[in-house]
């Protein structure tokens, strides 16, 4: 990879963050984090504190995507909510400082864990660790808009509308290979749409066990974090998604991607996938969720559009991260999963 996305110039950068973060001190270090996909981010050790720089890739990038100010902002506004989010501290919109737009945050310190079934935990603490990520999503799809200032962050309505025609934009303009699967999901899903039942929330578009910073030893969420798709949209995408993921392969290969698919979640003391849903149907103060089935193959398309974006940018040398080539490549299985899950359920 380019040194553009791995070095960061240390005197003009520690310069900037000096006159905008009060008592920045002195910069010492850039370290970058390994394991992101889209917006490389650095740690910031400076003679007193640590801080998180998060910028967007140089080069040519797709349309909306990289959108590390929306991220600022959003964090921003659910400082004073019950959703956990660290501290924001300075946006720079000036490509003169580093080459691109970036923000900088405070360092939360705490596990992050990128295994599904959180086997280097205590069992005792993994099922109320899943029950807390289900609270707080409860808690972001409570979120107040009005009162966030975050009224404006989304269009209202037709919200799987609006995102499948998003997506099949973002999944053609980063083609790089014919799967059969995604075309038939392109088919399927718009023939099959849900009618729009008019709920509104903030989502967080990637809500996932490694977006998560825990206590340790504890289930406690110190903070989300990469709200990069966040928006006003559906509150059951988010949970759709979640549960997508931890319906992915078990594979230690796949790193984060790796779900809990062929697992005995009750002898992990991981709930079901129907219990984690009626667990947050019961804090939302719903029966059930209608068309299950949909939300979860519109998810597994999403995400097979989201990773052929990163094979793209592999492809293109502006991938993030090491593992780009690993994570573009699940794309094609990620789409033929959602086909057999629709056959299973006798809808294709």
């Amino acid at each position: 990879m380019s040194n553009a996305i791995d070095n960061l110039p240390l005197e003009r950068l520690g310069a900037y963050l000096a006159d905008h973060i009060e008592n920045f001190g002195s910069l010492q270090s850039a370290e970058k984090f390994e394991g992101g996909q889209s917006n490389p981010t650095f740690m910031l050790t400076t003679d007193s504190h640590r801080y998180v720089l998060r910028r967007k890739p140089p080069g040519p990038l797709l349309p909306s995507a990289h959108a590390v100010d929306r991220e600022y902002r959003v964090m921003s506004a659910l400082a004073s909510t019950d959703v956990p989010v660290p501290t924001m501290r300075v946006l720079c919109d000036d490509d003169e400082v580093i080459g691109s737009m970036f923000y900088v945050m405070d360092f939360v310190d705490g596990d992050i864990f990128w295994d599904a079934q959180l086997l280097e935990v205590d069992p005792a603490l993994r099922g109320p660790m899943y029950d807390k990520m289900n609270e707080v999503l409860a808690a972001l799809h409570s979120v107040d808009l009005k009162a966030a200032g975050l009224e404006d962050f989304g269009r209202p309505g037709n919200y799987f509308e609006r995102q499948f025609n998003r997506w099949s934009k973002q999944y053609r303009a980063s083609e790089t290979e014919h799967i059969e699967a995604m075309e038939t999901l392109i088919d399927w899903l718009p023939k099959h749409l849900p009618e729009d039942d008019g709920k509104i929330s903030l989502i967080h578009g990637d809500y996932r066990l490694d977006n998560m910073i825990f206590a340790r030893g504890k289930a406690e969420v110190l903070a989300i974090l990469d709200w990069e798709l966040s928006t006003l949209g559906h509150p059951y995408s988010d949970i759709a998604y979640q549960c997508m993921q931890l319906r992915m392969p078990t594979d230690p290969d796949l790193g984060n991607l790796s779900g809990l698919g062929n697992v005995d979640r009750s002898a992990l003391g991981i709930p079901t996938e129907e219990e984690y849903v009626a667990a947050y149907c019961k804090r939302m103060g719903l029966s059930e969720i209608p068309d299950w089935s949909y939300y979860l193959t519109f998810s597994f398309f999403r995400f097979a559009a989201i990773l052929q974006g990163i094979m793209k940018r592999y492809q293109d040398g502006t991938a993030s991260s090491t593992e780009a080539l690993t994570y573009g490549k699940m794309a094609r299985p990620m789409a033929e999963i959602a086909i057999e899950y629709l056959a299973e359920q006798g809808r294709i």
